[in-house]
């Protein structure tokens, strides 16, 4: 493709070399230059592409789009930008041919529920006969194929290419997930949304790499409402003035409110012998009765959510019924069948804030006794651990302390982190380091009435130890002890 047509409509200076140039591909990572690519030179957090420009021009690069002047020969094209990841935003639309015209996109921003909405979307359109790709946290989806994430928002480049993938394969829809980091750092930039999706807001992702403040987090988040054409958000939160100041589209709202659009009502909490889920009536624009088979007050919401976004695209409350029973997603509140007598579930929720919202929506269900299994990561902040813990032996009837993801630390020097949170509590609890040896005790002395959550790893399938990431799913650990168990007998 000629450079002068992915330049179109961007403001830019020309240092040296031809625009008269073909690109024969674009690349923000330095390993995977190859003749005659263009090369975005992307300030980061930790690396700084500019200093790979003369290594990248060596490879083969053709042209590179810089925010500062760069040392390379005259023979190179260097086009110079106000800001090289929106530039490379637009540019990438525009290699990949604007895909994103081609489809409907919808965005999904929160802190928390993002996944489950997503894929609850997906579900239903589905359902109603639409081909849907996905983009989120644990894997984008595109027909047959499924890639493992590494971000919840991939860079823009990676976005672009994912969207003429999905025009490739027939897609009607792009469902996906939409980070604040992403929006922050324009890896959405140039997409029109037909609808963006706001779930909820609570302190996160604050830090010297992430949002220097809740005041940013939120008016990151708050981005994805200038480009879109509805926003369908939910009105119970406390923050939703501020995700909507600014906004320049047409609004609809979701929750148990009575300014709801779509409104929650005659909710009760469903559970039997291994199971765990909600029902409730849908009012307002909408009129249906719902059945989710993941439990709690947040699933309301989250499929809620899905339904107000399906419901402009003429599905049917079969449709929507029949999803919603069968929706699953890995990780999240994740019900393994283990016994009839008691509750087994994996979930992700990894720190202080994701682990309260999970073990108090559980006490909802009044189990004969709450246990929680988890650990915590190496080489992060240790708040968590003091939290988490301190968490777990306030709502959990008994704790199972154990390893997560030590990274370069001591698993043992973790665990007693943990303990001290747990020790300003007076909850019970065991400490046992090797994971699985805790997931084989937690089954083995379940009770009847049980609810057990191994929470931390939710769907990731590896324990990173010194460096090196080994294979660990915990699905894969559950059906091992069972089966030893089987032959034990």
């Amino acid at each position: 493709m000629r450079l002068t047509e992915l330049l179109e409509g961007i403001e830019y200076e020309c240092l040296h070399g031809s625009l008269d140039v073909e690109v024969k591909d674009i690349v923000n990572d330095s390993r995977k230059v190859s003749e005659g690519a263009l090369f975005f030179c992307i300030k980061g957090a930790v690396v700084d592409g500019h200093q790979y420009a003369a290594e990248v021009v060596e490879k083969g690069a053709a042209v590179l789009i810089v925010q500062e002047p760069v040392e390379v020969p005259e023979s190179v094209t260097v086009i110079q930008v106000k800001d090289s990841r929106l530039a490379m935003a637009y540019i990438s639309a525009a290699y990949y041919g604007h895909p994103a015209k081609k489809l409907k996109v919808i965005g999904v921003t929160g802190t928390k529920g993002k996944t489950t909405t997503t894929y609850m979307i997906k579900s239903i359109l589905e359902a109603a006969g639409y081909k849907v790709g996905l983009i989120g946290t644990i894997q984008t989806i595109i027909g047959n194929e499924v890639i493992p994430a590494e971000n919840t928002t991939p860079e823009s480049s990676t976005v672009q290419q994912y969207f003429r993938k999905m025009v490739d394969e027939g897609c009607d829809f792009a469902v996906m997930e939409v980070s604040s980091q992403g929006l922050m750092l324009h890896r959405t930039a140039g997409v029109r949304f037909e609808i963006g999706v706001f779930t909820n807001l609570q302190p996160d992702h604050i830090g010297p790499a992430e949002h220097h403040s809740f005041e940013e987090y939120m008016a990151c988040k708050s981005l994805l409402f200038r480009q879109c054409r509805l926003g369908i958000v939910n009105v119970d939160d406390p923050y939703v003035d501020g995700i909507l100041e600014g906004h320049t589209c047409e609004v609809e709202k979701i929750g148990f409110s009575e300014q709801a659009d779509f409104r929650a009502t005659n909710v009760r909490m469903v559970s039997g012998p291994g199971y765990l889920g909600v029902h409730y009536t849908v009012d307002g624009k909408r009129k249906m009765e719902v059945d989710v088979d993941i439990p709690g007050k947040f699933s309301v919401y989250n499929s809620l959510t899905a339904i107000a976004v399906c419901s402009h695209f003429g599905v049917t409350d079969q449709s929507i019924q029949e999803a919603l029973k069968k929706e699953k997603v890995k990780g999240r509140i994740e019900l393994i069948k283990v016994s009839d007598k008691f509750t087994v579930m994996l979930d992700y929720a990894h720190n202080a804030m994701s682990l309260e919202s999970l073990l108090t929506t559980l006490r909802e269900y009044h189990p004969h006794r709450l246990i929680c299994l988890f650990g915590c990561g190496g080489n992060r902040d240790k708040n968590r651990r003091y939290q988490m813990g301190e968490v777990s032996g306030r709502l959990a009837d008994l704790s199972i302390i154990t390893s997560d993801n030590p990274r370069f630390e001591n698993p043992e020097d973790i665990i007693e982190d943990i303990l001290i949170g747990i020790r300003k509590t007076d909850g019970k609890y065991v400490k046992i380091t090797d994971r699985k040896e805790a997931m084989a005790w937690a089954i083995h002395h379940g009770e009847p009435g049980d609810i057990i959550v191994m929470a931390g790893k939710g769907h990731e399938t590896y324990q990173e130890i010194r460096g090196v990431k080994y294979p660990m799913d915990e699905r894969v650990l559950i059906r091992e002890i069972l089966e030893e168990d089987r032959k034990g007998e």
